[in-house]
């Protein structure tokens, strides 16, 4: 199975949680993206967050390895999602990458179209 590698940043404010939708795209995902070939999942959350939010990243501590499969890439395609805990330099905006961000509770997020119908054709693992 194909396999996308990725990571993501899980920064939290008032128990929300932030989400970036990149532009031409009506799903919300989690800030950060591809690893590049030769990029360390670290140096690519890096350059992710400056690509789409407009900032850097202070106090990096990884959360963990989630895997399931990759929403929109076919039921063939897993997604290996390196994710992050950190606080931003700055006030994040959104760069010309990105359509909009905005924080989300679980609850809303979880309501959303795109979330309620793969929360049953999948479910991620941590390792």
């Amino acid at each position: 199975m194909p396999m996308i590698r990725t990571a993501a940043l899980a920064h939290v404010r008032d128990r929300r949680l932030i989400q970036t939708r990149p532009e031409g795209k009506d799903v919300f995902y989690m800030a950060g993206g591809k690893i590049d070939p030769g990029e360390t999942p670290l140096e690519a959350l890096h350059r992710e967050i400056e690509e789409e939010l407009g900032v850097g990243l202070s106090g990096v501590a990884e959360l963990g390895i989630f895997e399931a499969e990759a929403f929109g890439h076919g039921k063939n395609t897993g997604l290996h999602m390196t994710c992050f805990l950190a606080d931003f330099t700055g006030e994040p905006h959104a760069t010309g990458e990105i359509a909009e961000f905005r924080y989300f509770t679980v609850s809303e997020y979880a309501a959303m179209e795109h979330v309620r119908s793969l929360k049953h054709n999948t479910e991620p693992t941590r390792h």
